[in-house]
């Protein structure tokens, strides 16, 4: 047995066929058309495979993503394709090589690694946790949106430079550029819809499906909130059954508009997190509180957990994945009833942190 390591870039044919035949078998096209920014020759470095007689046996990969928000620029690990051969598995194999990935993720300065899965207990033990927050509003009934003098269209051919000026628009989200866009727009099962004004201009697009994920949900989207609510509007009238928009929670706008219009809500996680780098994420954090006006916050490490709090008022969390959810959501602030109003108003101004990534950069 080898590894893991990062295969040779004559063994990246051998990676994307294992992972063809173990995770898209019958699929019409591959894996790496899917993940078209992850499971590249260009992010071989990133990739880990374990071998056993030059057969590769386990995968997974590495793609950092740099996040902005309003208060702090994150540097985040996602990671994903994690399979062994079922010949191998219950050898500790999954296990070894994520933990390869998360040591490499930690040496590149991530603050964070993010992963989706529904292997709770398993991650758990790796120090994943569920954190951050995601809403999901489903709507049968039409929603009736008046198109106005906008213009429709569900052509693919749309120029990335101008998806990527709206995309730019959002304070949360991965840093990318046009031709990471271009990339992702060719990805199979991708639908991509648009909302033109009058003069030409890209008023608001949204981004069903991505290859063997996401049907029938937008999971990316961008415009003006009534531009959006117009352009999804005419995608029901196009389509047969419930279609869901996944959202930040802090896109506060179009969350109240879409509860108002009667959507189904559902809120979860945004994934399974862990923290990689404390002291450099709480050294970003208290920078944050410092420019609010905050500057006697406490974040530190200490022999019995976490010490956290404001001025006085400091409290111990001892379970890593409390620290993460008080971070990142979903734990509320205004709910934390060891703290005084005013120390809980003051927190506030800076946590939950809205760490969000959008649909294209999940692995």
């Amino acid at each position: 047995m080898e590894g893991p390591r990062s295969p040779a870039e004559s063994e990246f044919p051998q990676v994307i066929n294992f992972l063809n035949s173990s995770l898209r078998e019958g699929a019409e096209w591959s894996i790496s058309n899917e993940y078209p920014t992850a499971l590249t020759s260009n992010n071989i470095h990133n990739i880990r495979i374990i071998t056993d007689e030059e057969r590769i046996v386990s995968h997974a990969v590495l793609k950092p993503l740099i996040v902005k928000s309003p208060h702090v620029i994150f540097k985040v690990g996602a990671i994903g394709s994690v399979v062994t051969d079922p010949s191998h598995r219950n050898q500790g194999l999954s296990t070894t090589i994520l933990n390869s990935c998360l040591k490499e993720a930690a040496q590149q300065q991530c603050d964070v690694a993010v992963l989706w899965t529904n292997l709770y207990d398993f991650y758990r033990r790796l120090g994943f946790e569920l954190a951050g927050t995601e809403m999901s509003f489903t709507f049968e009934a039409p929603l009736n949106v008046p198109a106005g003098d906008l213009r429709f269209s569900d052509e693919n051919r749309v120029s990335p430079e101008a998806i990527h000026r709206l995309y730019s628009t959002h304070t949360v989200g991965s840093v990318r550029g046009a031709e990471d866009i271009r990339k992702f727009m060719g990805i199979p099962k991708t639908l991509v819809y648009t909302a033109w004004e009058k003069d030409g201009s890209l008023a608001a697009y949204a981004i069903e499906g991505k290859g063997a994920d996401l049907g029938g949900y937008i999971h990316e989207w961008a415009g003006g909130t009534s531009k959006v609510l117009a352009l999804l509007s005419w995608i029901q009238s196009r389509r047969q059954g419930p279609l869901t928009l996944i959202s930040p929670r802090h896109c506060r706008n179009m969350v109240t508009q879409l509860t108002g219009k009667g959507a189904m809500v559902n809120e979860g996680f945004l994934g399974m997190i862990k923290i990689l780098n404390f002291d450099q994420l709480t050294a970003k954090l208290k920078r944050a509180f410092r420019a609010e006006g905050v500057a006697d916050i406490v974040f530190e490490r200490t022999a019995g957990g976490v010490l956290f709090g404001v001025g006085s008022e400091l409290f111990t969390l001892q379970e890593e994945g409390d620290v993460c959810r008080l971070i990142f959501g979903p734990l509320d602030i205004q709910e934390l009833d060891m703290f005084s109003e005013a120390a809980r108003a003051r927190l506030a101004k800076v946590l939950p942190l809205p760490l969000w990534l959008w649909g294209w950069d999940s692995v």
